[in-house]
């Protein structure tokens, strides 16, 4: 296997499907996908025409993944851009396709990436973020999953918990700038909870509407980030909000606690203070202290050392972020944040940009970029 030979060809592969009509990042999860496949083809059965074959194969996977993205667009173009409280309507056909996508042969996370790949409508890219692994690695691991499945009978659906698992994931991308995306992973969370008798199916609901309720709040007319201290509660959606607490209460009193019900805590007490200083930081830390001994996840303890900042002074939460990995995404940012908190603005101006160039998107760059502006041009009066 030339490795040599993949990574000289994959520009000009690259190249030729974007002169045919895919746009660029489709035409990389394309061309990745046809690398992966060259990887575990040619050993055996090396082409003539190395670049042919690869333009071919790219080609094939390009139309297929455009061939699904239309018809996930089809669907979405049926879900109103807010979701409605209440039942949920008929189920469709998408929710079985989770199901299906979670395919018993599979370990859960190739799962979840197929279905968010297949299903969802997320590019490999996204879903390597969402894992916090590279994007390569993603790639192989969703080829991989196919691989697995193909020739199987789809007659045996997954578990909930991976089923959950992508709905959280879809959900958590359309928050972050695709309505639709929200607005689609609530709909079929509701036809779930609607179908089967869970307490995180409900508790998921509950973190949804909850988060959703502040959409209209999270970016300012420009488009820019607002942090969720100097929101407009006022813009809150007061009815989605009402609906996720008592959502989230029924599911707390059944008293099988899960991951998702631990979040929806977190976001119903954000939600239940009129004022970013009303806000119980010190149960928020306890909500994330259960939180963490669910889920053992690095992430949930890096938003804990906001929370514990925000309840016992900023150094006390400098002390619980020097506990984690600084590579951790985001570790820069709530670094820079603490530090400011603390009165060192100097320091907190330079982790700022520090963390403004390791940012995933354009507009958390842009805000971190304007806290280390507005940091240094106090530091210059």
């Amino acid at each position: 296997m030339n490795e040599v030979l993949l990574r000289s060809l994959t520009p000009s592969v690259l190249g030729i499907l974007v002169r045919r009509g895919a746009d660029f990042a489709a035409a990389e999860d394309a061309v990745q996908d046809a690398l992966v496949e060259a990887v575990r083809v040619w050993p055996t059965d090396p082409p003539r025409d190395p670049k042919g074959w690869l333009v071919t194969v790219a080609w094939r996977r390009f139309l297929d993944a455009t061939r699904a993205d239309a018809a996930r667009r089809r669907r979405e173009d049926h879900v109103d851009e807010e979701p409605a409280p209440g039942p949920a309507p008929a189920v469709d056909d998408t929710l079985q396709l989770y199901f299906l996508c979670a395919h018993p042969s599979l370990t859960p996370s190739s799962a979840v990436a197929l279905t968010l790949r297949a299903v969802g409508g997320l590019t490999t890219r996204q879903i390597a973020q969402a894992y916090l692994v590279p994007e390569a690695t993603m790639a192989q691991r969703i080829s991989r999953a196919k691989r697995t499945v193909s020739g199987l009978r789809f007659d045996q659906p997954g578990d909930v918990a991976t089923v959950l698992r992508v709905l959280y994931l879809v959900f958590n991308e359309g928050y972050s700038g695709d309505v639709d995306l929200a607005a689609e992973a609530i709909r079929l969370t509701r036809q779930l909870a609607a179908a089967i008798d869970h307490p995180e199916v409900v508790g998921l609901l509950a973190l949804m509407l909850l988060h959703h309720a502040r959409r209209a709040a999270r970016t300012a007319p420009d488009g820019s980030l607002v942090p969720l201290a100097e929101q407009d509660r006022v813009r809150w959606d007061t009815e989605s909000i009402a609906e996720g607490v008592e959502i989230l209460q029924a599911a707390l009193a059944r008293d099988r606690l899960g991951e998702f019900q631990a979040q929806a805590a977190i976001a119903a007490l954000h939600a239940d203070a009129r004022t970013a200083p009303e806000t119980d930081w010190v149960q928020i830390v306890e909500w994330y202290d259960e939180l963490a001994r669910l889920t053992d996840s690095p992430v949930v303890r890096l938003n804990r050392a906001v929370a514990v900042g925000e309840a016992d002074g900023p150094r006390a939460g400098l002390a619980a972020l020097a506990a984690l990995d600084d590579a951790l995404p985001r570790h820069t940012a709530v670094a820079a944040y603490l530090h400011e908190r603390d009165g060192d603005l100097t320091t907190a101006a330079q982790l700022y940009t520090e963390a403004a160039q390791k940012a995933p998107n354009l507009a958390e760059r842009d805000h971190l970029t304007r806290q280390a502006a507005r940091l240094n041009a106090r530091g210059c009066r």
